[in-house]
């Protein structure tokens, strides 16, 4: 064997190794987040941003089709400007975006379905990817939190909702969608709710008694001009965001699971993610329980451009 032929084996022999040690193939650029036009950057190789889908739906207990989410808010993603006026950048450019297939549930309920989950955040995470994932039902946060507790042990969770989901189970189920926040107390992590407007009265005694858990309700809004940094406040340095598209106002989001009236507005949801980037070290974010519509593309639309704008938000304070 040529002394040629032997390199180009040994090369061959390395790039296997580099391909194989990467278990991620990203969409296509046009198919994924925003359909990029630059197809390197939206290479999971190149990309620092990774949107993972997780099409979960088990436990929806009003409206359902959850798990049509994450397709519904990429597809949307596509008609959002690249620009953003209000930060004077196409921030996509500044970190690229990856966009995963969804993840396959088949067989996969409960405590497997977050296993599933926990499993491959944890992957992402390892290979030091800021990690935005497009959920369902609001269980998957609960697979996203214990990957990033591990690896950020000190780790607080904002979460923006219209429900406590504190109940300890519901329908029998401890992995119900309005159980994963009882799930993530359980895990002893400081957890910041803003928007609540719809609990039983159990999960009220749980706020009032537990030290790890600070709510602001939709009526503490009103007519307050200090909410923001008052509920950053009690955050700690290293920050996880969950969104549940309920906890904004159905004019805003009306293709939801469980639709509360009085939620955030807009600006104000803005507001408070654009304050959250610029006072702590956000590692992560996820969107859930947007139940798509026939004809009606306004959540899906609005969840997307929120994605996008929260990660300006991000990249402008050089958080990823």
């Amino acid at each position: 064997m040529s002394e040629y032929l032997l390199w180009i084996l040994v090369i061959l022999a390395c790039l296997a190794l580099i391909l194989n040690s990467l278990p991620f193939s990203a969409l296509p650029a046009e198919e994924g987040f925003l359909a990029l036009p630059e197809a390197q950057i939206a290479a999971f190789e190149n990309a620092r941003v990774v949107i993972q889908q997780i099409p979960y739906e088990h436990t929806s207990s009003y409206i359902a089709g959850s798990d049509k989410g994450p397709e519904a808010i990429i597809n949307a993603s596509h008609f959002v400007e690249f620009y953003d006026e209000e930060i004077d950048r196409e921030a996509y450019k500044n970190f690229g975006i990856a966009t995963l297939q969804p993840i396959d549930f088949t067989g996969a309920i409960d405590a497997a379905a977050v296993e599933l989950i926990a499993n491959q955040t944890r992957e992402l995470l390892n290979q030091n990817k800021f990690v935005v994932s497009l959920g369902s039902e609001h269980t998957v946060t609960y697979g996203f939190m214990q990957a990033y507790a591990e690896k950020y042990p000190s780790i607080s969770v904002l979460q923006i909702d219209a429900h406590s989901d504190l109940r300890a189970a519901y329908n029998g189920n401890p992995y119900s969608h309005a159980s994963v926040m009882h799930r993530i107390h359980d895990m002893g992590l400081n957890l910041v709710q803003v928007g609540i407007r719809a609990q039983c009265i159990e999960e009220s005694q749980l706020i009032k008694s537990a030290n790890n858990i600070h709510t602001w309700y939709a009526h503490d809004l009103w007519d307050n001009d200090v909410w923001i940094d008052d509920c950053i406040d009690k955050l700690g340095d290293v920050v996880y965001v969950t969104i549940d598209a309920d906890g904004f106002d159905p004019s805003v989001a009306p293709a939801v699971g469980t639709a509360e009236p009085g939620g955030l507005t807009w600006i104000q949801g803005c507001k408070l993610l654009r304050r959250v980037a610029e006072r702590k070290k956000v590692v992560g974010f996820d969107i859930v329980e947007i139940a798509p519509r026939e004809n009606d593309i306004l959540t899906e639309f609005t969840m997307a451009k929120l994605c996008y704008k929260f990660l300006g938000y991000l990249d402008l304070n050089e958080r990823i």
